[in-house]
C-alpha cells in the first residue's frame, strides 16, 4: 500500500523560507519514478488547490500565485519529493498534502497533511 508522509511545516515570517519533504513507500515493482507527485494546499475556508507537480510525462507545473516562489523537486532513489518555498507570504498559509497519482490517474494518494503558517 502506498504512503505518504510529509515533513517541513511550521510558523515563519513574510519573506521567510520553508522546505517541506514527503517520504513515500510501498510502490510496486520499484514504480515510484512513473508516478506524479503534487503537492496540494488547504487554506482556512478554501477549497483544495494543487500548488505543484512533477512527473516524467509533463515536467514540472505550478499553480500561477507561486511560480517563481517555490520549487519542486524529486529524489527517484529516495522516493522523496521536496517542496521549496521562498518568499513566503500569509495568503500561503494552509495545510499542504503530498499526492501522488500513476500515469493512468486511475487511483490517488494522500499523506496526512502539514501545518504551514506565514504570519508575523
Amino acid at each position: 500500500q502506498i504512503q505518504l508522509v510529509e515533513s517541513g511545516g511550521g510558523l515563519v515570517q513574510p519573506g521567510g523560507s520553508l522546505r517541506l519533504s514527503c517520504a513515500a513507500s510501498g510502490f510496486p515493482f520499484s514504480s515510484f519514478s512513473s508516478y506524479y507527485m503534487s503537492w496540494y494546499r488547504e487554506a482556512p475556508g478554501k477549497e483544495r488547490e494543487l500548488v505543484a507537480r512533477t512527473s516524467n510525462y509533463e515536467g514540472t507545473n505550478y499553480a500561477g500565485s507561486v511560480k517563481g516562489r517555490f520549487t519542486i523537486s524529486r529524489d527517484n532513489v529516495k522516493q522523496t519529493t521536496d517542496l521549496q518555498m521562498n518568499n513566503l507570504k500569509p495568503e500561503d498559509t494552509g495545510v499542504y498534502f503530498c499526492h501522488t497519482m500513476p500515469q493512468s490517474r486511475h487511483t490517488a494518494y494522500w499523506g496526512q497533511g502539514t501545518q504551514v503558517t506565514v504570519s508575523s
